[in-house]
């Protein structure tokens, strides 16, 4: 399980880094389904793009730590289903989005539980080798 949380860990950060990057570049062109935007939008799309891509780097920081720090990973989960949450009261209020955009949201909310039951695998497996914390 150690070694699958942090394959894990690495390739949703290796994903929103890549999804950061996307976004920080394309501005709201990088956004499925929507048109042109005014300079507003697109200026808050690539700071977002920004902000995302700090969130992989933060993913793949708690990959490169040995063991894997369950306290970072629960956290990082836990933001990203804040996310998901979040499009869910956007679709309450204004209904569904483009296609693509629920997939998003089904990802944002299914993946979190699995981080959380796997959080703390590295640390049990350091631990029950006698590695120091």
């Amino acid at each position: 399980m150690a070694g699958l949380l942090k394959w894990l860990v690495l390739a949703m950060g290796a994903a929103c880094a890549a999804i950061g990057v996307f976004h920080l570049a394309l501005g709201i062109d990088s956004v499925p389904g929507e048109g042109a935007a005014g300079a507003t939008v697109d200026s808050r799309e690539r700071y977002y793009g920004a902000v995302f891509l700090g969130y992989g780097l933060a993913w793949i920081w708690a990959a490169r730590q040995s063991p894997v720090p369950s306290t970072a990973v629960r956290w990082l989960a836990g933001i990203f289903l804040l996310g998901g949450i979040g499009r869910l009261l956007s679709m309450a209020v204004h209904g569904p989005p483009q296609s693509f955009q629920i997939v998003l949201t089904v990802l944002e909310l299914a993946l979190p539980p699995l981080y959380f039951w796997l959080s703390g695998a590295d640390e049990r497996v350091a631990d029950a080798a006698g590695g120091a914390r």
